[in-house]
């Protein structure tokens, strides 16, 4: 059958649900591959404490993105997925699946990280532990630093239940007695300030410890009866409520997109509640009450044996210094040949970046060199994150302050970014840059930077094309690879795109590059459908493809076609996958594997045999149906066939080798950890590209 055609749902066996994982509990499972490396005593302990923390964030974002949503389409009757989940269905299993992880990140917490970083000098004290000069001092901070700025808050008519910040630290307490007004007491609510610490570190010669941490929920519940005098403290629970973020503009029905961002951020914190968390020990009644005022039902509660907010523990990573050994060794990244003639560089032959291992410098230094040459005419960039006091801007400010031609297209609706992207955007336009917000309905993801050079007579254009964003500080975290090309195919398709983007220009036919809505959805099933014809004519045919996540349903009904006509595929998917691996007649020809190591694995690269022709793109797409229908992306393809094969031995090749960072999807949609085979060698693919890239 072609790939390309799309049968009934009552004609096509590839429709049945039952091939197909859900999205929401397939992303929540990747969690639990991080928390393992918090699990694992090979890991340098501090660093586990991070990935500790990271799935807790994760968890976090889980529910103010994908629960919140799926609330959502409850609400409004939405049809199931591929899957055939009705959302409230999925809703359930989320709480039981997430309950599951709750659990194994407290235990994690109090029965291995806690204990083994306490052996090592570094103790986060609980109550039941401090002794009497920890507790005078801890007092005095309370009544000194924290107590001016809290405004306790006590229940009765005249003060309803309050408005509480999503993810805010809060302490309800019960209270028994009469206040100085004759009032009775019953429950008040204690707020913590944003302006706050999280996590306290006592004096060296208080605490006898180097480096000695307490929760300020610790001292929020050990401290909250100063707070009101006279009457009795029954009880202190913390407790945090997570709320839906995911902000809803109707992008068709507002004349300025970014001022309706700006009113929509004013909100958000105040959205609709998705989970609350609360102290382990706390009455029913009281949880009965909390879920009421949030209109939350029974399973969105999650009870905690431990601080709600466990993610905050992650500042003690920064705070412990001069512990080299409870880290990862630092490493050196390279710095790539002829960066201080980057034009003639690149001129000569393409520059192929892989981050972590290589620096990030060379893009800032085409830049700087674009902004500082008289013969640059005009620079154009996308950016969708840049990150906080971003060199990329700075250089981009001063391109246009040296009377360059700099356009950048600001994608605002970067989620969790809209506000750093409203405020890059101001500074942009008060340098005289023109700021251009993408095109309605599709956030522009794509990764492209373009300058326009005078060189004798003609013009030439240099560009950047991207996996990862504009942010130095990813680029020392997240595996990703940059492309710096003076093709001039590439240029132009580059230059058609931005054409686009900032005008209002017809569809584009474009020489190298893929694009999404357009051609990248249709040019990846159009590839794994040749591979397929291959295989049916008896030829070799493989595919191996890298993404952070899968979820298109013609995409994946095309790679089970493929497959059952004996295409060898391998796909390496960190995130969530919805493809069911391994199944008998269907899938049998394909394996699925997620990476989980020291860099978080985010280049997305998709490889064909093409019959001993491969076709080799990197994207900044993944395979799911937002990137590649709903959005501006692009897929670029490495030409030079030296940089082509380096990237198939970096990224594909020598991640499918790894046996101590990875798992396997299996058929019923568990993961199981891949471990060296009796006699291999193990191999780890971000430590052999440490050792091979960075010396």
């Amino acid at each position: 059958m072609n790939a390309m055609t799309e049968p009934s749902l009552d004609t096509d066996p590839l429709r049945d649900p039952s091939l197909y994982f859900n999205r929401e509990l397939s992303q929540l499972d990747f969690n639990f591959r991080v928390l393992a490396q918090a699990q694992d005593a090979q890991v340098p302990l501090l660093e586990r404490l991070k990935y500790l923390c990271i799935s807790c964030t994760n968890l976090d974002e889980f529910f103010e993105i994908r629960a919140g949503t799926l609330r959502h389409a409850q609400d409004l009757g939405l049809a199931p997925g591929p899957d055939g989940l009705a959302p409230q269905t999925v809703l359930a299993r989320i709480h039981d699946r997430a309950a599951e992880l709750v659990k194994a990140q407290y235990e994690c917490w109090n029965e291995v990280l806690r204990p083994a970083l306490q052996e090592n000098g570094v103790r986060v004290l609980g109550r039941n532990s401090w002794n009497a000069r920890q507790t005078r001092w801890l007092r005095a901070y309370f009544r000194d630093e924290i107590m001016p700025v809290l405004s306790p808050l006590g229940l009765d008519p005249a003060h309803p239940f309050p408005k509480i910040l999503n993810k805010s630290l809060n302490i309800v307490v019960v209270l028994k007695g009469k206040d100085a007004f004759g009032r009775a007491g019953n429950l008040a609510i204690v707020r913590a300030p944003r302006s706050l610490p999280r996590i306290i570190q006592m004096p060296e010669n208080v605490s006898g410890g180097k480096h000695d941490f307490v929760f300020l929920s610790s001292v929020l519940s050990a401290f909250v009866d100063e707070l009101f005098p006279g009457m009795e403290v029954k009880g202190a629970y913390q407790f945090r409520v997570t709320r839906n973020s995911e902000l809803l503009v109707d992008e068709e029905e507002v004349d300025n997109i970014a001022l309706a961002l700006r009113d929509e951020l004013i909100g958000r914190g105040y959205l609709r509640a998705v989970r609350l968390e609360i102290a382990e020990q706390c009455p029913k009644p009281i949880v009965r009450t909390l879920l009421e005022n949030f209109d939350l039902p029974e399973n969105a509660v999650y009870r905690i044996n431990g601080p709600v907010n466990l993610n905050r523990v992650i500042q003690v990573y920064d705070l412990v210094q001069q512990r080299p050994e409870l880290k990862f060794p630092p490493y050196q990244q390279r710095v790539a040949p002829g960066i201080e003639t980057l034009f003639d560089t690149v001129a000569e032959g393409d520059m192929l970046l892989h981050h972590p291992f290589d620096s990030f410098a060379p893009v800032l230094e085409l830049l700087r060199q674009a902004a500082e040459d008289p013969n640059v005419l005009a620079i154009k960039q996308t950016l969708y994150r840049a990150g906080k006091d971003s060199p990329i801007v700075e250089q981009l400010v001063q391109a246009a302050r040296n009377g360059k031609d700099v356009t950048v297209v600001v994608e605002l609706r970067a989620r969790f970014d809209e506000e750093a992207n409203l405020g890059l955007a101001d500074r942009l336009q008060e340098a005289g840059v023109q700021v251009v917000y993408g095109v309605v309905g599709y956030k522009t993801h794509a990764k492209m930077l373009l300058i326009v050079r005078r060189e004798g007579r003609k013009l030439k254009r240099y560009v950047h094309l991207g996996t990862g964003n504009y942010h130095s500080g990813t680029a020392r975290a997240y595996t990703d690879f940059g492309l710096i090309t003076a093709d001039p195919d590439i240029g132009n398709d580059v230059h058609l795109i931005f054409q686009q983007l900032s005008g209002l220009a017809p569809s584009l036919k474009l020489k190298c590059l893929l694009q999404s809505p357009f051609t990248l959805h249709a040019g990846v099933l159009k590839r794994i459908d040749r591979e397929t014809k291959h295989a049916k004519a008896g030829k070799p045919a493989r595919i191996v493809a890298k993404m952070n996540a899968l979820n298109e349903p013609q995409v994946i009904r095309a790679l089970y076609q493929a497959s059952q006509a004996g295409v060898q595929i391998d796909l390496i998917v960190r995130g969530a996958c919805t493809l069911r691996p391994g199944v008998e007649g269907v899938s049998d020809n394909i394996r699925v594997r997620s990476i989980v190591g020291r860099f978080l694995e985010h280049h997305r690269v998709y490889w064909f045999a093409n019959d001993g022709a491969p076709d080799l793109f990197c994207s900044s797409a993944d395979w799911l149906e937002r990137n590649l229908l709903r959005r501006v992306e692009t897929g670029f393809p490495i030409l030079d066939s030296e940089l082509r094969s380096r990237v198939y031995e970096e990224a594909l090749a020598n991640y499918l080798a790894d046996n101590l960072n990875a798992w396997a999807l299996q058929p019923d949609g568990a993961y199981e950890r891949v471990l060296p085979a009796d006699g291999a060698m193990p191999h780890s693919a971000q430590a052999t590209l440490l050792a091979k890239l960075c010396g």
